[in-house]
């Protein structure tokens, strides 16, 4: 890929939250790998409604380099729209997006600037293990990983995270997409190019605590899911149709047993098992029905992805 050395060969894409305590030591190791690249580069820091310093620090960090562009957010709008705050400002003909808790080494750029080298669109982290997660969140992540490569549309690579270098086309193109739900991984797979991975494993964070709730990774599930496939409505329409049949094939029985003279008060327990399973598969089959349709609802509203409450960079 021939790149214009006029622009800005590479931008880093740094999402932050409450991660005052690692962005000075982000900050070091990014410069490290960047220097000994020997291309142009800018480094955006987008502040995600942080309640420490870390917008303090963004701003000493781009007082003393220009390369530095600070973003912060009105308020905390979600790992995902602080990437895609990000997205937009970005200038470089190809867009590294790393998190700020330094699990994703820096140390893996030149390997991804290789493979783009040779062609790739979207050189992917995929993660080979994780320091520093507990057994049970590993395992909520392996199943639903495996869970999302069953119901999605498109082929999204297991194990992976936002951790990626994607060229600029791909940014543009994600940029025109409106929807509110992002799945970033899953957008940026959907475009298709050449995709490539590598592989690593994954640190624990250098400093601070994970910002990622369980209620937070169920939404990105979630969105992930229902963002990409039809296919939970399709299982709850069958689920329907086999209930149905179950409830048809329960009224033969009983109409049948009742001229037979087989009706007994003792069939209370049983009959009210099926009356609580079948009120519970409805409102199963309707909750599914109802995040689609908030999904629609919230898209129609057309409100801004993200709002941008203060920039910082150096003049010069």
């Amino acid at each position: 890929m021939n790149i214009d050395k006029t622009k800005i060969s590479l931008s880093i894409l740094v999402p932050c939250y409450n991660d005052d305590l690692g962005l000075s030591e982000l900050y070091r190791r990014l410069n490290d790998v960047c220097n000994k690249l020997l291309c142009s580069y800018e480094i955006v820091l987008v502040d995600d409604g942080s309640t420490d310093r870390t917008w303090d620090i963004i701003c000493r960090l781009a007082e003393k380099d220009s390369r530095i562009l600070g973003l912060q957010l009105s308020r905390n709008h979600g790992h995902q729209l602080a990437v895609t705050a990000g997205l937009s400002y970005v200038q470089g003909e190809r867009v590294l997006i790393i998190d700020s808790d330094l699990q994703d080494p820096p140390e893996l750029l030149p390997e991804m600037m290789r493979l783009m080298d040779e062609g790739a669109d979207n050189v992917y982290g995929q993660r080979l293990g994780r320091k520093g997660v507990p057994l049970w969140k590993k395992c909520c992540y392996k199943t639903y990983y495996r869970l999302l490569s069953v119901l999605a549309g498109c082929e999204i690579p297991p194990d992976t995270g936002d951790f990626r270098l994607i060229s600029r086309r791909v940014v543009d193109l994600v940029n025109e997409m409106p929807e509110h739900h992002r799945f970033l991984r899953g957008m940026i797979s959907w475009l298709g190019f050449r995709q490539v991975a590598v592989q690593y494993c994954r640190d624990a964070r250098f400093a601070g605590e994970s910002g990622y709730t369980l209620a937070k990774l169920f939404k990105i599930a979630a969105d992930g899911i229902t963002s990409f496939s039809i296919k939970p409505l399709r299982f709850a329409s069958i689920l329907g149709f086999v209930f149905a049949g179950l409830c048809a094939i329960g009224i033969i029985y009983s109409v049948v047993g009742h001229y037979q003279g087989k009706t007994a008060v003792a069939g209370w327990t049983s009959l009210m098992a099926v009356i609580l399973l079948v009120a519970s598969l409805q409102f199963f089959v309707l909750g599914m029905i109802g995040e689609y349709i908030g999904r629609m609802f919230m898209e129609q509203k057309k409100r801004p992805l993200f709002i941008v409450g203060k920039i910082v960079r150096k003049n010069g």
